[in-house]
């Protein structure tokens, strides 16, 4: 009499699960145990935000709105845009983390273990979501001490707001983890990360697109960060979103797909 196949799959899942843990134990204890990395990429949104605020904010408030409005609502407006810079910075650390583990041998460890093979790339998946949630969650709060409020933001406007924080963290981890497998090593990985804060710069996140020159404006408005803070910034203010919620979804899932496709094919690819 043959044995029953059924409980495969829920076995499988439960490995799948249990491994997966580990990992992302693992991952936020190596965080947790080397934070320099981690604290020099949320310096610089931080830095960004008091700059910008203290330092331009009533000369930029002038290119918003009807102009003149002051340097409460520069901050409002500028917000949105730190945060989804936030994301782009702390993902770079991903890229690094996975790049070390590929030089230091420990994956090409892991691929001879006993385990779920696709738990090591998720543990430091979810593990980099967790830690752009905590970065997001740390300079909010700092926007907030120096006065920045959401305005007509319902709950699930809120609620929604954090979902595309999610979303575009997931987003950027993928790829930041494909730019990690691909690189020879941290140095590499860092600096073929670093377009995942140099986008931001180069976004509505300081200016509206339409008060930038003819020339740059394609750069700023055909890219995926731009839908997504104007999206973030009507979520929180109450501003009009238009098609840009629908961009945002769309770059945010195709960019989750190919980051995924890409980072799993090279993580199967045979050592050479």
């Amino acid at each position: 009499m043959s044995t029953p196949l059924a409980p495969a799959r829920p076995a499988r899942l439960s490995l799948a699960v249990r491994d997966s843990s580990t990992m992302l134990r693992r991952n936020l204890l190596h965080a947790r145990r080397y934070p320099s990395l981690t604290l020099n990429l949320l310096l610089t949104p931080i830095m960004l935000l008091l700059l910008f605020v203290y330092i331009f904010g009533d000369v930029m408030s002038a290119g918003i709105g009807d102009g003149g409005t002051g340097r409460s609502a520069y901050l409002a407006y500028l917000v949105p845009g730190i945060l989804m810079l936030t994301i782009g910075g702390t993902t770079i650390g991903s890229a690094v983390s996975v790049a070390m583990d590929m030089t230091e041998g420990i994956i090409a460890r892991f691929r001879t273990m006993a385990i779920h093979r696709g738990s090591v790339l998720i543990g430091h998946v979810v593990g980099s979501v967790l830690q752009c949630v905590m970065s997001v969650v740390l300079v909010g709060a700092v926007a907030v001490a120096i006065g920045f409020r959401t305005t007509d933001a319902t709950l699930p406007e809120c609620m929604l707001a954090v979902g595309l924080l999610a979303l575009v963290s997931l987003a950027l981890t993928w790829i930041a983890v494909g730019m990690g497998l691909s690189s020879p090593n941290a140095e590499a990985a860092s600096n073929n990360a670093l377009p995942l804060m140099v986008l931001p710069l180069l976004s509505s996140a300081f200016v509206p697109v339409d008060a930038m020159p003819g020339w740059f404006r394609p750069i700023a408005e055909y890219q995926p960060f731009t839908p997504a803070i104007e999206t973030l910034r009507g979520l929180l203010l109450g501003t009009e979103i238009g098609h840009n919620g629908w961009l945002a979804v769309a770059w945010s899932l195709g960019l989750a797909v190919l980051g995924y496709r890409w980072s799993t094919s090279l993580f199967n690819r045979d050592p050479k």
